[in-house]
């Protein structure tokens, strides 16, 4: 039985022990703030022929961990989600090239994702793109001597890579060769951790979430990290993310399962209307749960959509919670629209609505700020019959503001305060036209965001 732990490193002039050494960071949720510690898993459930590592290769100049490895024992499906920035990052034209080289071959070339934080490598010409390939390649020749390592013979796999961080740098290259030749991997708890506290940058604490799913009396297992605080904004895909499974699933009903997914959950939050120059969202399979397979249309297909979906939300929920500045958990839920889309662009209306969101911060039952972003959202409206209210994060009696169009005074402002205060609150318009709906998760904006991205550089 092969060991669960591989340890790949550079054997020549002691770099081998120095990189385990800066692997062995502290993974311990009291270094986090406390208000967000709950949010950081104590333990996991992770896919099979899974591996994780992450450490500190020099990008960043505070010495804080800045490149993660995720990579599979065996070929994977793989799909993502980029930005539609036009001045996309060199990593996003070398991912989409690399699977769009896999699809047309109908090949499982996928092996391996390589992060970095603390460079975006994004605005940086031909050397950008130059390096973004010779990171793929980095994550290349980690796959052969992980599976070298093992007696394996599987085909040469490919790596995915992304990069985070500062527009306009070029990436220490030479640093993040180093960094991923002597990477530790594992695939324990503690591994998955570290992966995921090295890819942030503004962030306050780490994403990581996993969890066992049901898929036709089959187990799948579904393990994500995602980073973001600030630059996000949806358009097909709205910061860093890696969803692993293990599920038995063909490119066409893994592109389809994550392009559903990605329309209800990163792509359904905001933070500050930016978007990001490097935003990617990448799912990739390698079906170890089995030899069965999720077919085209088939009951194990619709219930693997909606595990991931319901996966991805609670991920990209994450981010929302971390929002530059935040001190609000915003759910905007709109319901009765005609058609999906009406109610997704009524909803991402209020969320990205600054007016909105600074009255959440200043704790403000601004009621007609709302509903102001619900009539100019393009939406046709019966406005007779629009209901909206504050529902609290803890379950009691919600703030009912209009009902059937006709304002609810004088408003209970004793009431409003108290909803106010909570963390978590759901924004809850009824348009009464139809039967569809939509949710975005949005933030606050509060005087911190400010002053974290005036001196972001420094």
């Amino acid at each position: 039985m092969l060991s669960s732990k591989l340890h790949i490193l550079q054997r020549s002039g002691g770099r081998g022990l120095a990189a385990l050494g800066r692997s062995a960071f502290s993974t311990e949720a009291k270094q986090f703030p406390a208000s967000k510690q709950r949010f950081i898993p104590a333990s996991g459930t992770y896919p099979q022929g899974f591996f994780a590592g992450g450490s500190h290769c020099g990008v960043k100049k505070n010495g804080q961990p800045d490149l993660a490895v995720l990579l599979s024992d065996r070929p994977t499906t793989a799909s993502a989600v980029f930005t539609t920035n036009q001045f996309c990052a060199a990593p996003v034209q070398y991912d989409r090239s690399v699977l769009n080289q896999a699809r047309e071959a109908r090949e499982q070339r996928v092996r391996a994702v390589v992060v970095n934080s603390g460079c975006a490598n994004a605005v940086t010409g031909k050397q950008g793109l130059a390096d973004a390939q010779a990171m793929g390649a980095a994550g290349s020749q980690l796959v052969q001597k992980f599976d070298a390592q093992r007696g394996a013979q599987s085909p040469p796999g490919e790596a995915l890579v992304m990069s985070t961080g500062v527009i306009g740098q070029t990436l220490p290259i030479d640093k993040i060769r180093s960094g991923v030749e002597a990477i530790e991997l594992d695939s324990t708890h503690e591994a998955w951790m570290r992966a995921a506290i090295a890819h942030m940058t503004t962030d306050t604490f780490p994403k990581l979430l996993s969890r066992e799913v049901d898929i036709g009396g089959h187990a799948v297992r579904l393990a994500g990290i995602t980073k973001g605080a600030g630059m996000i904004h949806p358009n097909m895909a709205t910061l860093l993310g890696t969803v692993c499974t293990d599920a038995p699933i063909a490119q066409a009903q893994l592109d389809a399962a994550l392009s559903f997914a990605v329309a209800r959950s990163f792509n359904a939050i905001s933070i500050d209307g930016d978007m990001s120059t490097n935003d990617t969202i990448a799912v990739v399979a390698n079906g170890a749960a089995g030899s069965w397979t999720i077919g085209e249309g088939s009951p194990e297909f619709l219930a693997f959509q909606t595990a991931l979906t319901d996966f991805m939300a609670e991920l990209a929920s994450l981010v929302v919670r971390d929002g530059e500045g935040a001190t609000k958990f915003l759910t905007i839920e709109v319901t009765g629209a005609n058609s999906f889309a009406d109610a997704k662009q009524v909803a991402s209306t209020i969320a990205t609505s600054s007016l909105v969101k600074t009255a959440f911060y200043g704790q403000d039952a601004n009621w007609g700020r709302i509903l102001c972003a619900v009539g100019y959202a393009g939406v046709p409206l019966d406005t007779k019959r629009v209901n909206l209210a504050i529902h609290p994060g803890d379950g009691s009696a919600p703030l009912v503001l209009v009902r059937s169009g006709e304002p609810q005074l004088p408003v209970d402002e004793a009431r409003a305060s108290e909803i106010l205060k909570q963390e978590d609150m759901r924004v809850r318009v009824e348009l009464g036209l139809g039967s569809e709906e939509a949710r975005m998760y949005t933030c606050d904006l509060s005087h911190d965001y400010v002053s974290i991205n005036a001196d972001y550089r420094s």
